[in-house]
């Protein structure tokens, strides 16, 4: 592990006294009554007024030293592989905006792009299921679930489960499931409580259901330091631990046996500007002082958001490489494999098909470095040494032992130019090159056939959802 001494042993102890002071004074806002009851039952001290539910330092101490028992049975998920990050494809990216590739512009995601990124989903992984990757914004949002579950059952060969961010929505999503025979069809998705520990009433509705059926549970985190934590590095990692020990507490009240998990997306904010960064070098640090501390003082690997989250607002190659970088930084100070890209720009916002494809493009080019010696007679190749000699009247590159094994052996990207970046006009080439690509790929999409009736029960189920859930 690259950065081991970003803390000291002397820092655990007065951050963790300060994660303590936190979790006792101030607490969490958690507007769910079957929750704080839940937290009152377990020890906290519950204000049903005011919504806040504050942990006693001792109880609090002594949970923390069963998850440090708990988490020391567990074998670092990681080691010291550094395997190859699979090529992503479509799956439950759910961005709120989505880039035409061929109008070049952005625009806010709706029904149309869902299905045209569907049917690339369909080509580039026919085998895999095709997710929740927009978020319609032409479709209200309580349905919004609902429609995207219709429209992976008409237009991809393996509809995967979409995206619920209501608890209301679960049973109606198994329903339609049902009746395509897909058990459970639905994600949780992440768990994001507003920061700065505040359990909102939406997202801990979901929460609070997702315990109880035993899926493993913890706090996707995104603080932002300066904004949703103090800006310090220090007071950044207590008030952010808090949160997560808050959330493993309120897992733990509900389910004593449920699974426990969690990750870390640290942002920090350009104060001339006002926006947020999950990727810029200040931000990394916070996160990596963060899981550092967790991992220390809990022995719990927390990962690191990776590469996906980038700064750059426009597909190509610079946005590849700055996810690139990113991850590579994560690899370097937390140990975990790198991360492929799936398409994601602008923080996460914005879809690009362009993107995915280069982001596929830079997996394939990640995962040489994930190769391994094997020192055969044919590797080792004594034979064209022997021949080449000190390469006066031939070379490697003539040789037959080359022909055979570049392609295992090289780099050998179908899109990227691998010269590298040049200008202004090569990049744009490069682009040329990836939306033809795409209408390629477009072109060879074939529709599912034999759902009609299925279509028919789903649409049935929806209307009803229609008008439980909008009335009328």
């Amino acid at each position: 592990m690259f950065a081991a001494n970003l803390l000291k042993d002397e820092h655990i102890e007065p951050l963790a006294d300060g994660v303590l002071a936190v979790l006792e004074r101030v607490g969490v806002l958690c507007e769910n009554e079957e929750l704080c009851r839940a937290l009152e039952a377990w020890g906290a001290e519950v204000d049903f007024e005011t919504q806040r539910a504050k942990f006693p330092r001792g109880l609090a101490s002594d949970f923390v030293e069963g998850l440090r028992r708990e988490f020391a049975a567990q074998a670092d998920p990681w080691g010291h592989a550094f395997p190859a990050p699979g090529p992503a494809g479509i799956g439950t990216q759910v961005a709120q905006l989505y880039h035409d590739f061929e109008a070049d512009v952005m625009r806010s995601s709706d029904a149309a792009g869902f299905i045209e990124l569907t049917k690339l989903g369909a080509v580039l992984h026919p085998g895999s299921a095709v997710g929740h990757v927009l978020s319609m914004t032409d479709v209200p949002p309580l349905l919004e679930p609902l429609k995207a579950g219709l429209l992976l059952a008409e237009w991809a060969p393996v509809p995967g489960g979409p995206f619920v961010w209501r608890v209301d929505q679960a049973d109606w999503m198994i329903e339609l499931g049902e009746v395509l025979g897909q058990e459970h069809w639905f994600t949780w998705g992440a768990v994001c409580f507003a920061h700065p520990l505040r359990f909102d009433r939406d997202t801990v509705g979901k929460f609070v259901r997702r315990v109880k059926e035993g899926a493993a549970t913890g706090l996707t985190a995104m603080p932002v330091a300066g904004v949703s934590t103090p800006v310090t590095v220090e007071g950044f990692v207590v008030v952010s631990t808090a949160e997560h020990i808050a959330t493993w507490i309120a897992a733990r009240a509900l389910n004593p046996n449920v699974p426990l998990s969690g990750s870390m997306w640290g942002g920090s904010v350009d104060m001339k500007t006002g926006t947020v960064s999950y990727s810029a070098p200040d931000a990394m640090l916070y996160a990596f002082a963060a899981v550092e501390f967790v991992r220390r003082w809990l022995g719990f690997h927390m990962p690191v958001g990776a590469g996906e989250y980038c700064d750059a607002k426009q597909p190509g190659l610079y946005t590849a490489l700055e996810k690139a970088h990113k991850s590579m930084t994560v690899s370097a100070f937390t140990g975990q494999p790198p991360s492929a890209g799936s398409g994601l720009i602008d923080e996460g916002k914005t879809m690009s098909a362009v993107q995915l494809l280069l982001d596929r493009e830079f997996a394939v080019a990640t995962g040489c470095l994930s190769k391994t010696l094997n020192p055969t007679a044919e590797n080792l190749a004594l034979d064209v040494a022997f021949e080449v000699e000190v390469g006066l009247t031939t070379n490697y590159l003539q040789s037959e032992h080359t022909a055979r094994h570049f392609r295992e052996c090289l780099w050998l990207p179908q899109i990227v130019d691998r010269s590298g970046w040049n200008g202004v006009e090569g990049e744009t080439q490069t682009l040329g090159r990836t939306k033809a690509k795409l209408r390629e790929l477009l072109v060879e999409y074939r529709k599912p056939e034999g759902r009609e009736d299925q279509l028919a029960a789903m649409r049935e189920v929806y209307a009803r959802a229609e008008k439980a859930l909008l009335g009328g």
